[in-house]
């Protein structure tokens, strides 16, 4: 089963949500905002797709950071995790773990050749 991780009040989250209902594909849901996530999950998902996917810097939860706390948060891998953890909003959504890979970010294209 597909696992998908985000905000359950996020716009893009609920284009997900619409979409795989409508391609009837099952998932599990995980809210990192009302349960957090580990730093295995962010360690696995920075590997995978790399910083610059996963971390959200155009959201407004990065842009409130000053530029000290952008850059400390940058310094090492264990300090992004860190930050994340602390700021979940900070993760680009939907994070959706398939058998083939993370589809970080709502990809309509990439969701609907799930089916296949």
């Amino acid at each position: 089963m597909l696992k998908i991780y985000g905000i359950k009040n996020c716009s893009s989250m609920k284009k997900a949500f619409d979409l795989l209902a409508q391609l009837e594909i099952s998932y599990e849901f995980h809210d990192y905002k009302k349960l957090g996530i580990d730093e295995e999950h962010l360690k696995q998902w920075l590997e995978e797709a790399g910083q610059d996917v996963i971390l959200n810097k155009k959201g407004t939860t990065w842009r409130k950071l000053d530029a000290q706390a952008q850059e400390h948060a940058l310094e090492s891998e264990t300090q992004l995790i860190k930050t994340l953890q602390a700021n979940t909003s900070m993760i680009k959504r939907p994070v959706l773990e398939t058998p083939n890979g993370l589809i970080v970010g709502f990809n309509e294209d990439a969701y609907k050749a799930l089916k296949d």
